[in-house]
């Protein structure tokens, strides 16, 4: 091999490994992102307050960023916003239930934000029904004894539904909107949006990005999603060039604001989340927790 070659095969290995070397330590960095969103109609008792969202812890990946999402939850309560969203996909791999280390350590990961007083409410993604792909068959024991554990600690599972959420003292809701799963054919827009009050502030919360689209104009103002993991593996400050760009067929909305995604006067916000997919690496896409602030 001539040596000009063997130089630039060395050369190659090098880089290839130490990118390796960096997408196994960068899951372990975190990320606080702060944004503001206006809501329409928001009472003046919410005014300034600010929401906090995490996603995609994925319990059960091999290697998997239990420690990143325990710090993530530290933070919030440091944070100590109004309420907490966590968007799905708690569990990435699961034995079944009733006895399942990996729902017992996601619902442990969690339950601190609800020692600490934070009203915290969840949907459930497609892992949470055994799901990798869109073609498994959904498991609903599993997401069934996963929300009930939730349940049974005080977090509130939406499953095409909403709730009014309210700052104490004062008797002003702002109404969050919550759909179940996409992958598991489980996602009922209608449904989630029937108690809510024409004209009402509110927030949605969905796991899918894909989710986001069915939602009616003026109907979500401010939507959270995850699912995408931000790409996981991705050229530099490039989310538009990630994993997830030559893997997935439809549009992925990977990162942050989803710029001209669904209908007029609808805006999506997705997570990059904690947790992985498949390999436990994340490469210029470090884990992420979001605290956004209201305002009218």
């Amino acid at each position: 091999m001539p040596k000009k070659l063997k130089y630039a095969a060395t050369g190659l290995g090098c880089a290839i490994a130490l990118l390796v070397t960096w997408g196994l330590i960068e899951p372990r960095f975190l990320n606080i992102e702060e944004e503001t969103a206006q809501i329409p109609n928001l009472p003046a008792s919410w005014e300034g307050k600010q929401i906090g969202q995490i996603s995609d812890f994925q319990i059960g990946l091999w290697a998997d960023n239990a420690d990143t999402a325990s710090r993530s939850v530290e933070q919030l309560i440091e944070a100590n916003p109004a309420a907490v969203l966590i968007s799905g996909d708690f569990i990435y791999h699961a034995e079944s239930p009733p006895n399942s280390a990996e729902i017992e350590k996601a619902v442990n990961i969690v339950k601190p934000l609800i020692d600490a007083g934070i009203p915290t409410y969840a949907v459930l993604g497609n892992h949470d029904y055994g799901m990798s792909g869109k073609q498994a068959e959904p498991d609903t024991q599993l997401a069934s004894s996963l929300a009930s554990e939730l349940e049974a600690i005080g977090v509130v599972v939406l499953e095409n539904e909403s709730v009014a959420m309210q700052i104490p003292g004062s008797n002003e809701p702002l109404y969050l909107v919550g759909a179940d799963s996409l992958w598991a054919g489980r996602d009922n827009v209608e449904a989630a949006l029937s108690d809510v009050p024409d004209e009402s502030p509110r927030v949605v919360m969905v796991h899918n990005p894909d989710s986001f689209e069915k939602f009616p104009a003026n109907t979500a103002p401010l939507a959270v999603s995850g699912h995408t993991h931000g790409g996981q593996i991705r050229l530099p400050n490039s989310p538009q060039w990630s994993w997830l760009r030559f893997t997935q067929k439809d549009k992925v909305y990977a990162d942050g604001w989803a710029r001209g995604y669904g209908k007029a006067g609808n805006n999506l916000y997705v997570n990059v989340g904690i947790g992985m997919s498949i390999i436990p690496i994340r490469l210029f896409c470090p884990p992420e927790m979001t605290l956004f602030t209201l305002e009218s």
